[in-house]
């Protein structure tokens, strides 16, 4: 049984070893997948993914016309091409935070991604008198930006800047011939809240526009993106829109209630982009100049100038006209609308002003947030009214600061890329789950039948156990007790022949006497001869003695080599050994009617020899007989006999160690 369970053992650990093996080496191949410890920790990170989306702005995509951005010259021919774009900002400003917007293209197999974004750039800053610069970031392709359509935030330690550099290394090829260039819809330079970046000046090492194009250098920093602003918070709000039928210049004053150093005011255009195709031009309902002006009495009599904006073309209309300001400390501002939207439609007299938000920022806060916007004018439609003006809400909701809002984008972009990655390690890890189940189930079968298998093999050597037992009980008393039978049966005879000798007499008697105890004994004993330790402990000895009893009426020799190896012998061995020599000199008794026996048994590291030989009549055919066969086979040795009538008969026993050391 130990037999059995030590094999189980091996079996069972060997597996569990292999499919523990097994499953790290999968688990290192998946070093492309994010690192989570568990599937439930996967599944955790997925719910939390889905409930940031959810919490995250959506990327909505501009239609109807608009300007573009900038793009670079290319040429097909140019090897290895570099391309450069420099702002200068209007004053210096510790900047903390560089946003590239990309510019998009839809792409014909469905969806839209960045166009012409560059594969390994650098951005490079500096004071105004610093004319190298110093490096501010690089991007390699190893960092995986593309594809993509939302914004690339760059986040730096506050650096006072007054120029910022972006170099194109690698050109990525436009899509829709294939020539490098490189494209940026809107570079954004933040200092906190506010982009100093706006309507600064622009450089570049080649520019493709035109007067009156949709692209032009000076378009990368108009404020104008490829997206509308689609913040999944707030409520909807519908566009102030208004007719203007009065002779005097419309107006839209507002009261901020406090005083505040005003450094830019958005318009935000109304909602024409809700319908596919738009039922109406991108610059629905705004003006085509203006100007703003600020004080600090109500009746404007102090009012002094903060911006004034013109329309020249559709290109300089976006979803979000952001105006940057003179710093101007004040209360009160009013927006003078010296040429309103010229709507084509319904006659003359038809003009018309919307907007679905004006935000006024200080310090990149909407002050004017929840304030009052008054219209000099009669306002025609109930649904849209001047209430919209300040409420903090478009189309779609909350209207956020232009810096949160990209990063959101930014962080859906990143967050979507991650969420497919997570769920097909999540699949993955469900399928090698399901493939380790199986393989524990195989193993579980199969060490089931192994049990089995070994179950009955342990029976089976029982069983073996058992009948070697019998036969080895039953060899015992034929050879241990048929032969002190035999050696009696002589001593009768002696007797017999002895009796008017009686000192001889006595002699015999005596030995019958021992030998009819020590037949008794071997009775006895017989039936547990392995654990008898003492019994034949002295092989020497006992082969000696069986010897003389047995030969004593013939002429008989006796040669040991060996002795100290005989006694490292296991018990068994030297049993069988003994009995067999026992039975070797009880057939030649009975059969042989030889007068002369020698016996030599030598013993040394590698096998045990005993040679018997005799000088009687020798066995027909060199015939071993089946008492000598059996004894030889529970010793493990061979057995080899040589006879003719001439010369006897040798009995040659040989029995190899198995093991360098011998058997215990």
């Amino acid at each position: 049984m130990t037999f059995c369970k030590y094999n189980f053992g091996i079996l069972a650990f060997s597996a569990l070893f292999w499919i523990s093996s097994h499953v790290s080496a999968q688990e290192s191949e998946q070093d492309r997948q994010p690192d989570y410890d568990s599937i439930n920790s996967l599944e955790s990170r997925i719910a939390e993914i889905e409930a940031t989306l959810g919490q995250l702005a959506e990327f909505t995509m501009r239609s109807g016309v608009g300007a573009i951005g900038y793009r670079s010259r290319t040429s097909a021919e140019i090897q290895n091409p570099k391309e450069w774009v420099k702002i200068t900002l209007a004053a210096p400003a510790m900047v903390d935070r560089i946003v590239l917007v990309p510019s998009i293209w839809r792409v014909p197999g469905g969806g839209a991604q960045a166009d012409s974004f560059p594969l390994n750039f650098k951005i490079i800053g500096g004071s105004a008198h610093d004319k190298a610069g110093t490096v501010l970031a690089t991007s390699q392709p190893a960092d995986q930006l593309l594809p993509r359509i939302a914004p690339v935030i760059i986040d730096i330690p506050p650096t006072q800047l007054s120029w910022i550099r972006i170099e194109a290394d690698e050109l990525s090829l436009r899509i829709w011939d294939g020539n490098p260039c490189l494209q940026l819809s809107e570079a954004l330079i933040f200092e906190g809240l506010a982009n100093v970046a706006l309507h600064a000046q622009v450089t570049a090492s080649s520019s493709e526009e035109s007067e009156f194009g949709a692209r032009n250098k000076r378009y990368l920093v108009d404020g104008f993106m490829p997206y509308i602003m689609n913040s999944p918070t707030g409520r909807q709000s519908r566009a102030f829109v208004s007719l203007v039928k009065i002779p005097e210049t419309p107006t839209i004053s507002i009261d901020l209630k406090n005083r505040y150093t005003v450094t830019q005011i958005n318009l935000h255009s109304t909602e024409v982009s809700d319908s596919i195709p738009q039922t109406e031009p991108s610059d629905f309902g705004v003006p085509r100049k203006l100007s703003i002006i600020g004080a600090n009495l109500a009746d404007f009599s102090d009012a002094s100038s903060l911006v004034e904006f013109e329309m020249s073309s559709i290109y300089d209309a976006g979803p979000i006209i952001m105006l940057p300001t003179v710093p101007t400390n004040c209360r009160y501002l009013r927006i003078i609308i010296s040429e309103p939207f010229k709507y084509d439609h319904g006659g003359p007299n038809n003009d018309r002003i919307g907007f679905a938000e004006i935000e006024v920022l200080s310090a990149g806060n909407n002050v004017a947030l929840g304030t009052v916007a008054e219209p000099n004018f009669t306002v025609d439609n109930s649904a849209r009214s001047s209430q919209a003006l300040t409420d903090g809400l478009n189309y779609y909701g909350n209207i956020l600061p232009i810096r949160e809002w990209l990063a959101q984008l930014t962080l859906r972009h990143e967050l979507q890329r991650e969420r497919p990655q997570l769920r097909e390690a999540v699949k993955q890890r469900y399928a090698d789950q399901q493939k380790n189940f199986q393989r524990l189930i195989w193993l579980f079968a199969a060490l089931l039948v192994a049990t089995i298998i070994l179950v009955l093999i342990q029976r089976m050597i029982r069983q073996r156990a058992i009948i070697r037992t019998r036969e080895q009980i039953a060899a015992d008393l034929h050879d241990e007790l048929g032969a002190n039978l035999h050696a009696i049966s002589l001593l009768s005879e002696l007797t017999d022949k002895s009796k008017h000798k009686p000192e001889r007499l006595s002699k015999l008697l005596t030995r019958m006497r021992a030998l009819s105890q020590r037949t008794g004994l071997a009775a006895r004993h017989c039936t547990n001869l392995l654990e008898s330790k003492k019994l034949y402990e002295d092989v020497g000895d006992h082969i000696r003695r069986t010897s003389s009893r047995l030969l004593a009426d013939l002429d008989h020799e006796t040669h040991i080599e060996g002795e100290e190896r005989l006694k490292q012998l296991g018990s068994r061995k030297r049993i069988d050994l003994c009995l067999f020599h026992k039975e070797a000199l009880t057939n030649i008794i009975r059969h042989s009617g030889a007068t002369k026996v020698e016996t030599k048994l030598i013993a040394n590291s590698k096998h045990v020899i005993l040679d018997i030989r005799d000088n009687g009549q020798g066995l027909p055919d060199e015939h071993i007989p089946l008492s000598i066969k059996r004894r030889s086979r529970l010793l493990g040795a061979t057995v080899e006999i040589l006879s003719n009538s001439k010369e006897g008969t040798r009995i040659l026993l040989t029995y190899r160690h198995k093991h360098i050391s011998f058997l215990k």
